[in-house]
């Protein structure tokens, strides 16, 4: 641990920070693993719900760089060939 004060609370803003982070990449696995489980469903609205749920979060963590932009952009692709490969 740091002794210097501004360097302790750098630790603790950090701490919370990779929190934060965390949070977005596990739950953008988890609505992945949503959108998958409603295209073996074949239900067209939810795969359309769970896909524009999906898209708005990864937008919203690459916005604020909890994951990389291009990160973002390949995980947008996938699952939209997840949505297209249904349609075809």
């Amino acid at each position: 641990m740091p002794n210097i004060q501004q360097q302790k609370k750098r630790v603790l803003i950090a701490v919370r920070q990779r929190d934060e982070n965390l949070r977005y990449r596990s739950t953008i696995k988890t609505l992945t693993k949503r959108l998958e489980a409603a295209v073996v469903a074949g239900d067209a609205d939810l795969i359309a719900a769970e896909h524009l749920a999906l898209v708005r979060l990864i937008d919203k963590s690459a916005s604020n760089g909890s994951i990389h932009k291009n990160t973002a952009g390949r995980k947008k692709a996938q699952a939209a060939r997840l949505v297209t490969t249904t349609a075809a």
